[in-house]
Parts: structure tokens; C-alpha cells; sequence
């Protein structure tokens, strides 16, 4: 394995971290956001309401993410597995 193959290997493996992540990330922003908004616009100062909200949120993303993400981690695995048989 030449130096090039290993950064493209490296290059995938991030790529795919960020793909995994970013849907429940993403959706951790978000309700983030809406809640800070709405303890501003109503001055509610409580800085242990946001984390109820978000860690249901995160939750219920996981669960509707998992197939993607599942898949996307069983394709890099195969691709792998295709690298390593190759040599």
C-alpha cells in the first residue's frame, strides 16, 4: 500500500464519520437553536431547559437515521474488506 492509497483510505474513513453524524448533529443544531429562541423571546433564563428537548431529538434522529447510517457504515466495511483482499 503506497502513501497515496492510505490517504485516500483516510479521506473515506473521515467522510464517512462525517456523513454518520451529521443527521442527529444536525438536528441537535436545530432544536438548539428553536429553544434558545424561545427562552429569549419569553426570558426564561432556565439554562436546563434546552437539554431535555435536544436529547430527545438526538434520540429520535438516531432512531430514524440508523438504516442510513448502518448502511453507509456496511458499505465502507465492505469496501474494506475489498482493499484488504486486494493485496
Amino acid at each position: 500500500m503506497n502513501g497515496a492509497e492510505v490517504l485516500d483510505f483516510g479521506r473515506d474513513a473521515i467522510w464517512v464519520t462525517v456523513m454518520i453524524c451529521a443527521g442527529p448533529m444536525l438536528v441537535g443544531l436545530i432544536v438548539g437553536l428553536v429553544v434558545s429562541l424561545l427562552q429569549t423571546l419569553t426570558q426564561i433564563q432556565e439554562q436546563t431547559l434546552v437539554f431535555i428537548p435536544k436529547i430527545l431529538s438526538i434520540f429520535l434522529a438516531l432512531l430514524l437515521f440508523l438504516p442510513i447510517m448502518g448502511g453507509l457504515l456496511g458499505r465502507f466495511t465492505q469496501d474494506v474488506f475489498v482493499r484488504i483482499a486486494a493485496y
